[in-house]
């Protein structure tokens, strides 16, 4: 009995092996905290280890394994499998995803955002630009438009954005450039202390930003209504990582990432049913911007659009094309 046991065992074992059902175990660069940019990334590790019975793994590192700007660059050297990055970090790397930073687009919500996101990152120059840094992009992460937090008096007429010191990455930063702010680029993990030193008088984020990384508690007041874009931040996976996975483990992860998404977007929609009361509790100010004002800005920004469009072009992309899947995908989850 005991030898038999033993030789179903080894049975068992082997083939195992032989059916490539090996543990898989992929590390994953994050940055900041956990939060609800980051809670579809562990959505998707969670479903993937439920599915294959804790055979295929990931390992969440908030910083642990590259700095933020270097997210793309560990990917392409295989450093690990996965990351998130976004785009107006540098964007000479991914140039062809900053169309969905362009200011003013006209997103309305969360879903808005995933369909067009992902409508993009299907272009064939979008793929073809990633595989340069070989990489794919599997998700997007999705964020409000952003609005100001700052301190002092509020800033909420164009004459006021005039000298205006503002952390606002990619386009946002353009569109400030335009009524005459002066934009930075620091990282999200810098802001605070770019605010609390005084280098910025405001910053530009979504809501989950500005209470992970403290914004929130420096400012007096934050814009309701400004609404002038938001930044783009892929999920992508190491080609190679990706495709050395077994059929069993690359259909768990693949059936996985539209229920990560969802997860995503239900976990926000109650962030943003608790930031009335976050503001209140802080009191912080709401400052509704004036409609004239808004309309000012986004007649400002306008000519940010056709200059992508050429510099795309001039680039070699089809900034056109681009730009255009934008405003048709965009329709679309209108209509829908």
């Amino acid at each position: 009995m005991k030898a038999g046991l033993k030789t179903l065992l080894i049975a068992t074992v082997t083939a195992t092996f032989v059916t490539g059902a090996a543990a898989t175990e992929w590390n994953v660069s994050v940055w900041g905290k956990r939060r609800a940019f980051t809670e579809h990334i562990e959505k998707l590790a969670e479903l993937v280890s439920a599915r294959t019975n804790g055979a295929f793994t990931m390992n969440i590192s908030y910083g642990g394994l590259s700095k933020n700007r270097e997210n793309l660059d560990g990917i392409s050297i295989g450093a690990f499998e996965m990351a998130q990055f976004c785009a107006g970090y540098h964007r000479d790397k991914n140039r062809a995803i900053t169309v969905l930073e362009l200011p003013f687009l006209g997103v309305e919500t969360l879903e808005q955002e995933v369909a067009v996101a992902h409508a993009v990152y299907r272009h064939p120059s979008v793929v073809r630009e990633m595989e340069q840094w070989n990489a794919r992009i599997v998700m997007t992460s999705p964020m409000p438009q952003y609005n100001l937090v700052g301190t002092g008096e509020p800033r909420d007429t164009l004459a006021k954005f005039d000298g205006m010191r503002v952390r606002a990455t990619g386009g946002l930063g353009e569109a400030f450039k335009s009524v005459g702010s002066v934009p930075t680029s620091v990282t999200a993990t810098e802001a605070y202390q770019a605010m609390e030193s005084g280098v910025v008088d405001t910053v530009a984020f979504a809501q989950h930003a500005h209470l992970s990384f403290g914004t929130i508690n420096q400012a007096d007041w934050w814009t309701v209504n400004l609404n002038p874009g938001t930044v783009n931040c892929p999920v992508v996976v190491n080609i190679d990582a990706y495709n050395d996975l077994s059929d069993a483990h690359k259909e768990a992860f693949d059936s996985s990432l539209d229920e990560a998404i969802d997860h995503y977007l239900a976990n926000y929609a109650d962030l943003l049913k608790r930031w009335d009361s976050v503001l209140a509790e802080k009191g912080v100010i709401k400052v509704e911007v004036a409609q004239s004002e808004i309309d000012a800005f986004r007649a400002k920004a306008g000519p940010i659009h056709e200059q992508w469009i050429k510099d795309a072009t001039a680039a070699g992309l089809p900034g056109q094309e681009l730009y255009d899947l934008v405003n048709s995908e965009l329709a679309k989850a209108k209509a829908n």
